[in-house]
């Protein structure tokens, strides 16, 4: 029986999916990325890309991907997304903070996702590090949105060509980061975390997702 759910639960998984990737193919809406002919990357962009995000799991998930992300492309890590989800316990940060060298031995050997030493050590070693922040703050949504005032920071983009690798608040929350002994947190890393959990929306002005009426507003504060 369990086997049978399982199977149930994937198809239907598969459906909607299908049915997503069908409906970006007929949708007319603007977009400044996430190409039609790319249903995952098109899904990501209408759904995730520049939402406000302050469940510390869903932010921690997106810790460990953008540090695997890093000299790579990020549709390939959108692609091994699930494996990584299974690779590292549902992204709970507790969990992953308790994995040995077994767990070190297990994931580099595991072909689903992005087999990096130094990379699988950080995402274990950040974990540690994201605990300890949840102590300090209560919660790493309160310290990390903390950087913007706990309200996202609009672009008003018109081009991608004004669009940032890395801003001087990036550097400043890359900075304290490292000080506090996480890995793959360089500037350009903490910026484009910034994209992907909604602290800053570099959504063009022409994109659907991009909020209207709204004037641009980059800034923030600092630790």
């Amino acid at each position: 029986m369990a086997a049978k759910k399982t199977k149930t639960t994937t198809d239907k998984a598969t459906t909607d999916k299908a049915r997503w990737g069908l409906a970006i193919k007929k949708s007319k809406q603007p977009r400044c990325w996430g190409e039609l002919d790319d249903p995952l990357m098109a899904e990501y962009h209408d759904r995730e890309w520049g939402t406000p995000l302050h469940d510390d799991r869903r932010i921690f998930e997106f810790l460990i991907l953008e540090g695997m992300q890093a000299g790579l492309s990020w549709t390939l890590v959108l692609r091994k997304r699930e494996n990584f989800r299974r690779a590292f316990a549902g992204f709970d940060p507790a969990k992953v903070a308790r994995f040995t060298d077994r767990d070190v031995k297990r994931l580099l050997g595991d072909a689903g996702i992005i087999r990096n030493r130094l990379k699988i050590l950080a995402a274990i070693g950040n974990a540690k590090r994201f605990l300890e922040v949840q102590k300090e703050f209560g919660t790493f949504d309160k310290y990390i949105w903390g950087f913007v005032g706990g309200k996202p920071l609009l672009s008003g983009l018109r081009s991608f060509a004004d669009m940032p690798a890395r801003t001087p608040l990036s550097d400043a929350i890359s900075k304290d980061l490292k000080e506090r002994g996480f890995k793959f947190v360089g500037s350009t890393v903490v910026y484009s975390h910034m994209q992907a959990t909604g602290m800053v929306n570099d959504h063009l002005v022409t994109c659907f997702r991009y909020p209207k009426g709204k004037a641009k507003a980059r800034g923030g504060k600092q630790k």
